[in-house]
């Protein structure tokens, strides 16, 4: 099958849906979505958005907080770029529909509660209860679904962007993106889906790790797939993980927002006694960063499966009030959390680097863009601040989407792509490799390339990636493509990029952390890999 769009969105999150909707009355957009469109990371973002709201906050404290996580390593102009049109993504959200959580007292924030995350030096979270993924998610959606330009494609999974080398004719010219190849998990066939414009919005890569906070689907398929058609990657070595994820053997990748830590919860050894002042005079507000290496020193220390995270000393009121998701997930699991402390450990959270992209969303190929988690935009630097991904997503939605209307009438149609050659490939009868594979990387990652390193460890790491990528590559070249192993294949390329950028980093910034490198070098630089077979722009456009 061969179908085209004017603009093709691979993801369907708050970074896919927020742009689909701004294209959508100049043009006919498809958003791919790997499962139903619910089914990616925005749901999952309990804690809320950062945006300047309120009479006692400023755009300069915000940009300042920003840059102090960022360890030295945030682009400046991104972040003011960001920060200052933080107010206009809120409103852009209440006009959607998305009820915010409102004050109870006299608010300067026109009458939203604000809470205040680890980094930030006031209130200025603004969320529904502990559950603001999922609001922005249903109400993207919703409209999203209702507009008749936009075309919902559920359970595809993208194999590559269409390039030069993927056309009917001699390939000649400038190179640039002409669609993507889709494969449809329904079918099990892999269509030629052709654009004008492609935007990947396909979200982090932290299912790389064993223990993530992040649903299934957080496989690195963006940045995987950018890479292979010669894109720029930058700082994969900063990998987010979350201090406080539940740990309970029934509970699967559920997260203990920030926020609780924001309205006074204590980190706590199991016999209550509280850490974090020994490591940061912020305490249990420190940089998520300072925070999950805290734990993970402690935890190795004692020798502990888990720390605590205790709010049952505020008003059972006000915790219920407040984190009605939490409290009733808990509750599921035997742990009321107005009484007793929650056992809590780090997992893989987010990918703070990712595909180079500039303030328009376009990447090093003409006719590709990548927003949200799947991209580099110098925004997050070494280490992201709390609830500043919500706000990337939507800020490079609405910038990325305003530079593809711009252009749309004068972007040449898509060239004819030849179909997927399956002639040479059978059903493969060792499916048990794609799991096998997919345990190995994980288990290896979390223990080589976690939370603390060593050159030994990443060396260690860097042998067993180059025998999963050659195994991996000769299955996919061999049997028919399955939704499995396509992930599995972007994971261990993502896998490689983050191992070779943190082997190349020589010092301990934000959230790399290395025991062979425990300084910080005086001068702070992005790590920028380049693919062997680079993009190469011809419009003079400088990404």
């Amino acid at each position: 099958m061969k179908a085209e769009f004017d603009v093709l969105v691979i993801g369907a999150g708050a970074a896919g849906l927020s742009l689909a909707l701004k294209i959508a009355p100049h043009g006919r957009v498809a958003v791919v979505s790997k499962g139903k469109l619910s089914s990616g990371s925005t749901k999952w973002a309990q804690g809320g958005i950062a945006a300047v709201l309120s009479v006692g906050d400023t755009v300069e404290s915000h940009i300042e907080d920003t840059l102090i996580a960022g360890d030295g390593l945030c682009d400046k102009d991104a972040v003011r770029f960001v920060v200052e049109r933080g107010p206009a993504a809120i409103e852009d959200l209440i006009s959607l529909g998305v009820e915010f959580t409102r004050s109870e007292e006299d608010s300067d924030a026109a009458g939203y509660h604000l809470t205040r995350e680890g980094g930030h030096s006031v209130r200025r979270v603004i969320h529904v209860d502990d559950a603001t993924g999922r609001a922005v998610q249903q109400a993207l959606e919703r409209r999203a679904r209702a507009e008749p330009n936009i075309t919902v494609l559920e359970h595809h999974v993208a194999v590559d962007v269409i390039t030069n080398r993927h056309l009917s004719g001699d390939g000649k010219g400038a190179d640039r993106c002409h669609g993507a190849y889709l494969l449809n998990r329904r079918t099990g066939h892999v269509d030629v889906f052709a654009a004008k414009a492609v935007v990947l919005a396909t979200g982090g890569a932290s299912r790389v790790y064993l223990y993530s906070s992040n649903p299934d689907g957080s496989t690195g398929d963006g940045i995987a797939i950018a890479w292979r058609a010669g894109c720029r990657i930058a700082n994969m070595e900063f990998n987010q993980f979350h201090p406080t994820c539940l740990f309970h053997p029934k509970a699967k990748t559920f997260l203990i927002t920030e926020a609780l830590r924001g309205e006074g919860a204590h980190l706590t050894l199991l016999d209550g006694t509280r850490f974090m002042d020994r490591f940061d005079k912020r305490g249990e507000l420190a940089p998520r960063d300072v925070v999950a290496r805290a734990i993970d020193h402690e935890m190795k220390r004692l020798g502990l499966d888990h720390v605590l995270l205790d709010i049952s000393h505020r008003d059972p009121d006000f915790v219920i009030g407040h984190f009605p998701t939490i409290y009733r997930r808990c509750l599921d699991y035997g742990i009321d959390i107005t009484k007793q402390a929650i056992p809590v450990v780090p997992a893989a959270h987010y990918t703070c680097g990712g595909v180079v992209i500039d303030r328009a969303g376009r990447t090093d190929l003409e006719g590709l863009y990548c927003i949200g988690e799947a991209s580099h935009s110098g925004l997050h630097g070494a280490n992201r601040m709390a609830s500043n991904s919500l706000l990337e997503c939507l800020v490079y939605g609405q910038s990325a989407a305003e530079n593809i209307v711009s252009r749309l009438k004068d972007l040449p149609n898509p060239a004819l792509a030849r179909n997927w050659d399956e002639s040479r490939v059978t059903n493969s009868d060792e499916e048990i490799v794609v799991s096998h594979n997919w345990a190995e990387l994980r288990r290896f990652m979390w223990d080589y390339v976690g939370i603390v390193r060593t050159d030994k460890r990443l060396e260690r790491a860097q042998h067993r990636v180059d025998l999963l990528a050659r195994e991996i590559q000769d299955y996919y070249g061999n049997f028919h493509v399955t939704g499995d192993l396509l992930e599995l294949r972007n994971l261990v390329t993502v896998a490689g990029l983050i191992v070779r950028s943190a082997m190349a980093r020589k010092e301990s910034r934000g959230l790399h952390y290395t025991a062979d490198y425990p300084k910080q070098l005086r001068e702070a630089k992005d790590t920028v890999l380049t693919p062997p077979f680079a993009a190469r722009r011809t419009d003079g456009h400088k990404v």
